[in-house]
């Protein structure tokens, strides 16, 4: 038993220190050979027509802000489409009296909630564009955030089936909402970057992303049965092929849970998400066309195994540890060398993202960070894991629930 725990607790130190490194890696080769790119001259491209998704529910607090915010942007071909998926509040009131001030609003009005993908798949069926973006009811886009988009499926070939953008956090003025500015810029646009010169992304980002939507058709749209459509649609296109690609001057100004319950929620829903993906796609590994994406895969699972080791690394020192001392050792070393090389990545990522958006003054909340980060997530990988099992074989409509929008202020 020791024996076992000891190779487990190798493995739990080792894991995060190797992976960070490889973020850091992966960073910084996307930064110095794809993210210098030429600047665009958008006055003289002739700009294709543009369906902008908006799938709503329950977002009374929010939609008229998006929708005015997308109406004004400065593409010159795009029609909005707004699905109102059977919100219980005064979403669809608000909609209605926007129609009449924005002639490229159109509403879908859908009585019953069935889920995001759902309500994607209406509105791309009343698209009029080649090209979608797809955007959440409470973002608000880069004035040029869609030229950035778009200007891939021009330049980039016929099989680019997808394109995703940069979210950056609204709401700044709290402790948790700063935590999370952090791991955006630390974690999630490392990893994008990372994957990226992989050549596969694990997910697209569904607050900001444009496809083709032919390519859509090509996979079958969104799956209707996935907690996160992102992610299984991301998976679906590079099964068939189709190539993602990051555009991280597409940015989107989205807002975070500001609650540990709403923060909670969303995570649960992001792991659930990312196991049913992993659940339902493993064929993948029988095919060897598709070897480009094993790294992504096999990854998903070390970090689900990584979360089990981590649980049952640390119940066996508080069960067996003799001393506070003795508990304190593996604990505070493990926990300095991932604290150290965390803040080293974080910076390294900072100085990347600095270049969209200003974050250098909140490197100070990384300290904060890896603890929470860590201990949060291997929580949540826990708790979701029976979930995806249980979903795996229910079927249905994977529908939603409002979630936690934080504060609107930015600092």
């Amino acid at each position: 038993m020791e024996s076992i725990i000891s190779n487990l607790a190798e493995f739990v130190f080792w894991y995060p220190l190797i992976m960070s490194l490889f973020w850091i890696a992966g960073s910084l080769l996307f930064y110095k050979y794809r993210e210098k790119e030429q600047k665009i001259d958008f006055e003289n491209i002739e700009w294709p027509m543009i369906s902008i998704l908006v799938p709503c529910y329950n977002e009374e607090g929010t939609i008229e802000e998006t929708i005015r915010n997308l109406a004004a942007l400065p593409y010159p071909n795009k029609e909005i489409i707004a699905v109102n998926d059977g919100s219980s509040d005064n979403t669809i009131t608000i909609l209605r009296k926007l129609v009449d001030h924005y002639p490229q609003l159109k509403v879908v009005d859908f009585k019953e909630n069935k889920g995001k993908a759902n309500a994607l798949h209406i509105a791309c069926h009343a698209s009029k564009a080649e090209y979608l973006v797809c955007v959440d009811s409470d973002a608000l886009l880069d004035p040029y955030a869609a030229h950035y988009l778009i200007y891939h499926f021009l330049n980039k070939g016929e099989r680019l089936g997808a394109v995703t953008g940069n979210p950056r956090i609204r709401n700044r003025d709290t402790l948790l909402s700063r935590l999370q500015l952090v791991e955006y810029a630390s974690i999630i646009g490392a990893i994008k970057r990372t994957q990226r010169i992989l050549g596969k992304i694990m997910t697209v980002s569904g607050v900001i992303v444009a496809f083709r939507k032919k390519a859509l058709v090509d996979v079958g749209l969104w799956d209707r049965d996935m907690i996160t459509e992102d992610i299984s649609v991301s998976w679906k296109l590079q099964q068939r092929f189709w190539d993602i690609r990051y555009e991280p001057r597409a940015l989107c100004w989205m807002l975070v849970p500001e609650t540990i319950t709403g923060i909670w929620k969303q995570r649960i829903r992001w792991a659930q998400g990312g196991q049913e993906v992993i659940m339902r796609n493993w064929r993948i590994l029988l095919d060897w066309r598709h070897r480009r994406i094993w790294p992504i895969y096999f990854e998903q699972w070390i970090s689900l195994f990584w979360s089990m080791a981590w649980g049952i690394v640390t119940i066996y020192y508080f069960v067996t540890a003799t001393s506070v001392q003795q508990l304190l050792i593996w604990i505070t070393f493990s926990s300095f060398a991932l604290v150290f090389l965390s803040l080293i990545q974080l910076w390294i990522s900072v100085k990347v993202d600095s270049a969209y958006d200003n974050i250098t003054k909140y490197y100070f909340w990384a300290a904060w960070y890896p603890v929470i980060y860590w201990i949060l997530n291997a929580l949540i990988v826990m708790f979701a894991l029976p979930k995806a099992i249980k979903s795996r074989w229910k079927g249905g409509y994977a529908t939603w629930s409002s979630p936690d929008r934080g504060n609107r202020k930015m600092n």
